[in-house]
């Protein structure tokens, strides 16, 4: 019997996509219902993953901290 053990490349990937589905949802959600809402990841997680987002500028923040939402790039 063989087991098939995902990659963290393909982990990664699918929690980037999650992140994605859920900024196109509600581009005004915070990093914790982000958390909340993938539920296996912390808000610091939720954060690693929105800054490499960013840096490879797939989204952006607009506004303030508090006032603002996301941009998903094209």
């Amino acid at each position: 019997m063989t087991f098939y053990r995902k990659t963290t490349q393909e982990t990664t990937q699918e929690t980037t996509q999650e992140i994605l589905k859920l900024i196109k949802e509600n581009p005004k959600i915070t990093r914790k219902e982000l958390s909340e809402k993938l539920g296996y990841l912390t808000s610091e997680g939720v954060k690693y993953n929105l800054n490499k987002l960013k840096n490879n500028q797939k989204i952006k923040r607009k506004g303030s901290t508090k006032a603002g939402y996301w941009e998903i790039i094209k």
